[in-house]
């Protein structure tokens, strides 16, 4: 199996203390440390300087410390950043309309830009098929536990430009979460194959320990394509296929067709 190796890794610290906040209803810095084995001034120099601490906790009056979205299924908070976030089933039953005005009104709460010039709502439709297909065919294989995934389309993190996140969707299975950037192409370009990696390790930190991040380019104008992409000037790959065979990609990682 082919999979991203990435020479610089987020700080792990930062990883931990943003997992104990996460998964939790509040805690004082004194306790994280107690649980981590750190000295109070490491914990206190990462909440105060970290840009996960500025985007997403906050310190409330009893000086406990809480996350703006919270590790855990499902992913409490996640949808506050999102265009349209919900459970695979919930997805499905949307017609294209409904979801399409959902999205829509998503984008517009986050402040996504909705300048439809360049075709943005044909993308997003687009984008919405692909995974209606993706979905179907795991249906037709008796895949039931996907129908409780967490499905996330525009999820935008940018409130304090020290945290930028741009991800077109997201699948968050039991111990995965699929990070894919669509084009509406049928070549690969090494800056799109970058920007599908760009965001791995701030997601790492986001969903924590528990899950392994997968980026994937998926080029929809594709067809029948499949393969491991060398990053320029790196040894790490990451997957890249088109519309029709993002199923694959899935079965590569979760070998539903094995079991």
């Amino acid at each position: 199996m082919g999979a991203v190796n990435r020479s610089g890794k987020q700080d792990i610290i930062e990883r931990d203390i943003y997992s104990l906040i996460s998964a939790g209803d509040g805690i004082k810095a004194r306790d994280i440390g107690r649980r981590l084995g750190l000295e109070r001034s490491v914990i206190n120099h990462y909440l105060y300087s970290s840009p996960y601490m500025h985007e997403l906790c906050y310190r409330d009056s009893d000086y406990l410390w809480h996350a703006l979205i919270r590790q855990g299924h499902p992913h409490t908070g996640l949808g506050d950043f999102c265009g349209y976030y919900g459970s695979v089933s919930e997805f499905m039953e949307l017609g294209g309309e409904e979801w399409l005005l959902q999205m829509k009104d998503g984008c517009r709460r986050i402040g996504r830009n909705l300048n439809d010039a360049r075709g943005l709502f044909h993308s997003f439709s687009d984008t919405r098929e692909t995974m209606r297909a993706l979905f179907a065919d795991l249906a037709q294989m008796g895949l039931d536990e996907a129908l409780s995934w967490e499905t996330a389309f525009e999820l935008r993190i940018n409130r304090s430009r020290m945290i930028r996140i741009y991800a077109d969707v997201l699948v968050i299975t039991a111990k995965y979460v699929f990070s894919l950037e669509f084009k509406m192409k049928d070549s690969i370009d090494p800056q799109e194959l970058a920007q599908a990696a760009k965001y791995t390790e701030y997601l790492e930190v986001l969903f924590g320990k528990d899950y392994d991040v997968v980026p994937v380019l998926v080029l929809t104008r594709a067809d029948e394509l499949y393969r491991y992409e060398e990053l320029e000037g790196t040894t790490a790959e990451l997957p890249v296929c088109s519309g029709n065979m993002l199923f694959n990609v899935f079965d590569e990682y979760l070998g539903f067709l094995t079991d």
